[in-house]
């Protein structure tokens, strides 16, 4: 998965400036459940991306990250964040963070147990971890995992299904989808409760861009859906 943000570190803030309401849907329901986030650590921030959006709109300052790829986190470093490469997997908390957030990455994520244990690690007693990530169940990822079938978007099964400009390729081939069941079952067995559900980007993915979305509660129609939880004592 790194060589592949390596390689389209560019395209990747590119398609979201394209795909401008949908940006717009799934950073409002970011922004939704960061407020009041205190001191943040974004776990695979990328490219700073949406954190840059969080502060100039919102005033939601998230500062530090954590990415493993290196040309990924420079473009976040000059957004202004603060950004150690590292993976989920590796990265080591010392219990000062309030909020963590994993936004986007969950797919690209091998042991997703092991990052939400660290995540916990990272957190003070009583801080919230953010987990949001385009559900297994949802209409974008059976989509997108018809077009990794396929190893194409150009494909007689898709014409008039598709989006009509959808995610590259390449990060497809990356992402192992994961429904919204089994992410809090992880978060759950890694510590955390008192679980709460955000949601966007409840219409077909063919509309998703047509205009931008506010946020909803529950996890039950949207392709871009937030988890809230708690680390306990």
């Amino acid at each position: 998965m790194n060589s592949a943000y390596d390689e389209y570190a560019d395209a990747y803030d590119q398609w979201f400036l394209k795909n401008g309401n949908l940006f717009l849907s799934e950073a409002r329901l970011v922004a939704a459940c960061m407020e009041g986030c205190g001191r943040a650590l974004s776990v695979g921030c990328g490219s700073g991306l949406f954190e840059a959006w969080m502060r100039r709109e919102r005033g939601i300052a998230v500062e530090e990250g954590i990415e493993p790829s290196g040309a990924m986190a420079e473009i976040a470093r000059k957004r202004g964040m603060r950004v150690e490469i590292g993976s989920a997997e590796g990265f080591r908390g010392d219990g000062s963070f309030d909020t963590v957030l994993f936004n986007g990455c969950p797919s690209y994520i091998a042991d997703l147990g092991l990052a939400f244990r660290n995540g916990f690690a990272a957190l003070r007693p009583g801080g919230r971890i953010v987990v949001a990530d385009v559900p297994k169940e949802s209409a974008y990822a059976s989509i997108y995992n018809l077009a990794l079938a396929l190893g194409t978007w150009e494909h007689p099964l898709l014409e008039g299904v598709k989006p009509p400009d959808p995610y590259p390729i390449e990060f497809v081939k990356a992402a192992r989808w994961r429904t919204t069941a089994e992410k809090t079952e992880l978060l759950r067995a890694a510590g955390f409760g008192e679980f709460r559900y955000m949601q966007t980007l409840t219409v077909h993915p063919r509309c998703a861009n047509d205009a931008a979305e506010e946020p909803c509660e529950g996890s039950d129609r949207g392709s871009y859906v937030a988890i809230v939880a708690r680390r306990g004592a």
